[in-house]
């Protein structure tokens, strides 16, 4: 964990060789576990997603199984990883069935006092980090603050932090659904994140939820989740769960936070590395 930046840069470069690999890809195509877009990717009875041409998508079991291989916890709840062929970022999709969420509380949103308190969780979970060896992240503040789209339903937002001086960000979308909430985090380059946004919402905008999942759906004497949208920033379910005070949820947070930020960084990259390794070895 502590070679984020180097693990990533190995990433960008398997990335960029992906259009190599696509050759193996149609010499035998049951040997590869991506599907290759243009394809409508399933992602169970939750919905689907339109993977456009340039972009790749690696299911929920096949995401698990590589996540289980490289030691790193997972929540059976993995819908999938999206990498393009031709560009160093990737999303990757998980799903909480947590219930409806309630956005009665989208105009209250208070961005400074929810920075405050992940500030003051990331400093209570750095103790864990550093006990396990690892390096304290450092959150710096919001590369984009708390926005709901009143529409679309969707809440995004993005945390700007750091570890041993290195730019970590991720930037994270959830998508309200008559069910649950589609969890999905934009990994990339800080510095790239700029250019990176307009295509990213535009392959977001091909997901939607399969019929009587979506959020305009919901039916009376369906599961409501028991917090609001302040709550999903800070966590979600790890917030709600049993009226947990900060230290007792915090660290329940930050362990699945470590996942989509460090691991987005380092163990992402580590993943295509393995599955990309091993198309070159058969190519070779």
């Amino acid at each position: 964990m502590k070679n984020a930046t180097h693990s990533l840069h190995h990433c960008l470069i398997l990335l960029a060789c992906l259009m190599l690999g696509n050759s193996a890809q149609a010499q035998d195509p049951a040997k590869s576990k991506f599907l290759k877009g243009p394809a409508r990717a399933q992602m169970g009875a939750i919905g689907q997603l339109e993977v456009p041409v340039g972009f790749q998508f690696l299911d929920g079991k096949s995401t698990r199984e590589l996540m289980k291989a490289e030691g790193e916890p997972v929540s059976g709840q993995e819908q999938g990883l999206l990498v393009p062929t031709n560009s160093g970022w990737s999303v990757i999709f998980e799903f909480s069935d947590m219930g409806y969420v309630k956005d009665d509380d989208k105009d209250k949103l208070d961005a400074d006092k929810l920075l405050q308190q992940i500030k003051e969780g990331t400093e209570e979970a750095n103790k864990e980090r550093v006990a396990a060896g690892n390096s304290p992240l450092v959150v710096i503040g919001w590369e984009l603050p708390p926005k709901y789209d009143s529409t679309s339903h969707n809440l995004e937002w993005a945390i700007r932090a750091e570890s041993e001086g290195r730019p970590i960000l991720n930037y994270n979308t959830r998508l309200l659904g008559r069910k649950g909430v589609m969890e999905v985090v934009l990994i990339v380059e800080p510095d790239r994140l700029k250019e990176t946004l307009p295509e990213y919402r535009k392959v977001l905008a091909g997901f939607s939820f399969q019929t009587g999942q979506s959020y305009a759906e919901y039916r009376p004497g369906d599961k409501v989740a028991k917090y609001g949208l302040a709550a999903l920033v800070l966590g979600g379910a790890a917030v709600g769960a049993a009226k947990l005070g900060l230290l007792a949820w915090v660290a329940v947070f930050f362990k699945k936070a470590w996942k989509l930020v460090v691991l987005g960084v380092a163990g992402i990259a580590t993943f295509v590395k393995k599955l990309f390794g091993r198309r070159t070895d058969r190519q070779e």
